[in-house]
């Protein structure tokens, strides 16, 4: 390759590079609305707002998201959280109210009102009644092991989904019908794949054992879609 080939295709490189960051800007400038269906710089957006909670929690209010704030938890092993809200209500029932980081909590509503709500309403014909979670914030290492390095779990920033409910009371249990070839099955590899859309890493029985009855999700910088 000449030089001035190499210095074409780096003139080329810097260009797209300040494009797609360019880009970026824009959409984290934008106000974040959960009306808007997922889009390529969804996943950084929700990133660019774990640098600014205030602007994160505006858009909660702004969406009219039914939440309260956290305080915050500060831990000497390093576990803990800055930004954590709670859910009190949303379209669909979570057993339990749900604690995440604002950015995280943003992800699982945008993952309810542009994946679940029209998967359920496509594979099943019913409405989408409620999310079965094991699990937000726990303090302790990936997969529970004594040694290792901290869960997103460990930060408010992970949560595990183990099932679902339909109108008319069908389940939906990721455990026993992820190879079931029907309606349960696809239902769950298309929320899994539109989850991979908005969230930084998606851990389902495809991915090991250890996740064998239930999705991780989580906002860690990364692109692991398994």
């Amino acid at each position: 390759m000449t030089h001035s080939f190499r210095r074409v295709w780096f003139t080329i490189l810097i260009g797209l590079t300040g494009i797609f960051l360019g880009l970026a800007l824009l959409e984290y400038i934008k106000p974040f609305d959960l009306e808007e269906p997922p889009g390529y710089l969804t996943k950084l957006h929700l990133q660019l707002l774990k640098r600014d909670p205030e602007r994160c929690f505006s858009a909660l209010e702004r969406n009219k998201i039914d939440f309260r704030r956290m305080q915050p938890e500060k831990r000497e092993n390093g576990c803990g959280y800055d930004d954590a809200a709670q859910l009190m209500n949303s379209g669909v029932r979570y057993g339990s109210n749900i604690m995440l980081r604002c950015p995280a909590l943003l992800g699982v509503l945008l993952w309810e009102r542009h994946v679940l709500i029209p998967a359920a309403q496509e594979h099943f014909g019913k409405k989408l009644m409620s999310v079965r979670h094991v699990g937000t914030y726990s303090c302790r290492n990936v997969n529970r092991e004594k040694l290792g390095r901290l869960s997103e779990h460990a930060f408010a920033n992970a949560i595990d989904i183990a099932g679902f409910t339909v109108e008319g009371g069908t389940v939906i249990n990721i455990g026993k019908d992820w190879k079931d070839e029907g309606a349960k099955g696809r239902f769950l590899r298309d929320v899994r794949k539109g989850a991979c859309r908005i969230f930084g890493t998606v851990l389902s029985p495809d991915h090991d054992a250890a996740h064998s009855n239930h999705f991780h999700v989580d906002m860690r910088l990364a692109d692991v879609c398994r």
